[in-house]
């Protein structure tokens, strides 16, 4: 009897710890399903995994876009919303609700190799804050959708540089918004060689990547062939030759070995077409593909800077500032050197031509002052300010761009003009 009452306290006992069990496994089931399983759910399809986590611990603050939010932005990305067109795919403007404008970059279906290329671009670019760089706002990744693989900046007002050199704006940029572009978008890059760790390369530095803000401020764009640089003892990287014509290091295309370097040579070009207005490579009056770099060297080389400049400096009203000028011009030279080596940091270049600007702002402040207390008197006649309008002033030369209006005006402030008794 007592073996039976034995065998029946033993299982209940059983009964009792098996559900105990039960209990305290569901419960651990439940709390992983509502705290890792439903959150990892309502992840975007995009960067789960390892991406997402790369993303999340670097404290990004990018939003992920579904395809419809885009759709509805860009009037289902027509032409009347479109900002640009390149080998990599279509810009767009998009206007949001909440976000106001920006600017949806939705690259051809071949344009990231994979799912992984452009999540790197993501993971990079997330990374990168400069007010010199176009901020990456957010992403769209819906598999589902054509395997749509979206990127979406800060809109930028003013367009790109090239649309400048191009003469496709209405007004042309003084001598001293071309100093002061080199000035910000050679920041914007040396922040990305120098500051952001791991380096990144940009393998793309070219005119249509410099956009212009508001106030016309430069800002370094389009990083679809960014790459992380070496590290450690590492001189360089491998990589497959990608860039621009034009703007291609002739050292990276001859070894594969890619550096910082490269973007040095490529802001070089763009240096020299800040100074003369012209494209990299000039397939419409030469027929033997002269480059800028032949082109613009023999008059850097013995200081005649006004044999290569735009004629559209000799027009503005405040006179150009040859000395900063041809200052850009050898620079430009010395970061376009046959061997990397020999080539400027970004940062040099930028600190450079910011003394350069700031040697002639100090200059400009003197020469005031000194004009501000000259004063010629006649016989008691002042002779006061004549005001020499020359925007319209035209220049015919071959080697100088001729602008429209042949026409110098004369203006004459009467009313300080003191009649001779």
């Amino acid at each position: 009897m007592f073996e039976g009452r034995n065998a029946s306290t033993h299982n209940i006992l059983l009964g009792f710890i098996a559900g105990i069990s039960t209990v305290m496994a569901l419960a651990l089931l439940f709390f992983l399903f509502w705290k890792k399983i439903i959150p990892f759910l309502k992840q975007p399809n995009t960067l789960k995994g390892k991406e997402y986590k790369s993303l999340k611990y670097d404290k990004t603050s990018l939003r992920c876009f579904k395809i419809e939010e885009l759709e509805r932005a860009t009037q289902n990305f027509s032409q009347d919303c479109l900002l640009g067109s390149g080998a990599f795919g279509n810009v767009y403007k998009g206007t949001f609700e909440l976000e106001g404008i920006l600017a949806i970059k939705r690259p051809h279906s071949e344009s990231f190799l994979s799912v992984e290329e452009f999540r790197n671009e993501v993971r990079l670019l997330s990374a990168a804050k400069h007010k010199n760089l176009v901020s990456l706002v957010g992403y769209c990744e819906q598999p589902e959708r054509d395997g749509a693989k979206i990127l979406v900046y800060e809109y930028v007002s003013n367009g790109s540089l090239l649309e400048y050199m191009m003469g496709n704006r209405r007004r042309c940029l003084t001598w001293k918004q071309r100093v002061n572009i080199a000035i910000g978008a050679g920041k914007g890059i040396a922040y990305l060689h120098e500051e952001v760790k791991p380096s990144i390369i940009h393998r793309d530095i070219k005119p249509s990547n410099i956009l212009l803000g508001e106030d016309f401020e430069a800002k370094v764009s389009d990083f679809g062939l960014v790459k992380s640089g070496p590290t450690g003892d590492q001189s360089h990287v491998s990589s497959q030759i990608k860039g621009t014509p034009g703007y291609l290091d002739p050292a990276y295309c001859s070894s594969c070995h890619l550096t910082k370097f490269s973007d040095v040579y490529s802001f070089g070009v763009i240096l020299l077409q800040l100074i003369s207005a012209r494209p990299a490579v000039d397939n419409a009056e030469n027929p033997s593909n002269q480059h800028i770099i032949d082109w613009a060297r023999p008059s850097i080389e013995k200081g005649s800077i006004e044999e290569i400049m735009d004629a559209n400096l000799f027009c503005e009203s405040e006179p150009c500032n040859m000395k900063v000028m041809l200052k850009m011009g050898q620079l430009g030279m010395r970061c376009v050197a046959q061997e990397p080596k020999h080539r400027p940091t970004m940062t040099q270049v930028c600190k450079e031509l910011e003394q350069a600007l700031f040697s002639d702002d100090n200059f400009r402040n003197k020469d005031s002052e000194t004009l501000s207390q000259s004063f010629v008197s006649i016989d008691g006649v002042g002779l006061e300010k004549f005001h020499v309008d020359m925007d319209s002033f035209s220049f015919k030369s071959t080697n100088l761009r001729c602008l429209e209006n042949n026409s110098i005006s004369i203006d004459i402030d009467k009313n300080n003009l003191r009649r001779i008794q």
